[in-house]
């Protein structure tokens, strides 16, 4: 059995003012997500992990590098651009409130009805793009490491239509779901690379603080 330890990076000046992201946006870490990494670490230390993996982006590699620190894990930190943020075009550095003025279809569709949620209205990447190329390489690592425990930090958006995908549940099921928080810990796992169930969803408990809108998408 494969398991895999997908965490989100911690929280960022953009999250705290409710900008978004997005795959080309990348605004600092704020100080507190550092003592919010340790806890990740203390919390998965006992895990002895195969491999790690990251998104290139520096929130997601500035995270991975620092729960590293509290594991017993001397293999390298592999960063994957299938895993990389949503491109979110447009709206990548606009508040939240005003991309939901701005582009009120869009919005909705991303909110309402993510089956129709590809990126066309605001030069973004969308659902589909996303959650394939997250799909294939979860897949892959899966097949290469069939007994083994993976350590995965990537980005809100993209862990939610990436795992919501290796489900293989409708879309709007992210919504039912709920959210994921900074530096939170979801688990899945897989008997043969093809067929996923969840283990732990956004586990927060180790933070020991309350989660809200600014910490969670």
């Amino acid at each position: 059995m494969t398991k895999f330890y997908f965490v989100r990076h911690g929280q960022t000046e953009w999250n705290l003012e409710r900008r978004f992201q997005g795959g080309s946006g990348d605004s600092n870490l704020l100080p507190s997500s550092y003592s919010d990494m340790q806890k990740v670490g203390q919390y998965l230390k006992h895990v002895t992990f195969a491999r790690v993996f990251s998104s290139p982006l520096r929130r997601a590699e500035i995270t991975a590098t620092n729960i590293i620190r509290s594991l017993d894990y001397e293999g390298p930190l592999s960063l994957r651009s299938n895993i990389v943020e949503v491109n979110l075009g447009d709206w990548e550095g606009e508040l939240v409130a005003n991309v939901k003025l701005k582009y009120k279809e869009a919005f909705h569709n991303y909110r309402e009805n993510l089956d129709a949620f590809e990126g066309q209205d605001f030069g973004g990447e969308g659902y589909t793009k996303a959650a394939q190329r997250f799909t294939r390489f979860i897949k892959n690592i899966a097949q290469h490491y069939p007994d083994d425990n993976i350590l995965v930090v990537s980005h809100g958006m993209e862990l939610s239509f990436g795992i919501n995908d290796l489900l293989q549940q409708p879309r709007m099921s992210i919504r039912e779901r709920g959210g994921l928080s900074n530096t939170s810990t979801t688990i899945l796992s897989t008997q043969d690379g093809q067929h996923f169930k969840i283990d732990d969803w956004n586990n927060t408990t180790y933070l020991n603080k309350k989660q809200d809108d600014s910490t969670t998408i």
